[in-house]
């Protein structure tokens, strides 16, 4: 998919661990690394707000496309 999330490099630069950014935007950790390992078809915009506010970053930090070779 052309579409690369980069949460871990966004945790990885606030020295957060997964379970403490599941907590703190409201969703399972599970469903966080189904995002998180770019298996999600689909982020609601208000999980993405909240990604945002908790990691003090913009959603292209989170978001970025490259396309397929």
């Amino acid at each position: 998919m052309p579409v690369i999330v980069d949460i871990d490099v966004m945790l990885a630069r606030r020295k957060m661990a997964v379970g403490e950014l599941a907590d703190r935007i409201g969703i399972t950790p599970t469903n966080l690394a189904v995002l998180k390992n770019g298996r999600a078809k689909a982020v609601r915009f208000t999980t993405l707000d909240a990604l945002c506010e908790v990691l003090e970053c913009q959603p292209g930090d989170l978001l970025r496309w490259e396309p397929e070779e």
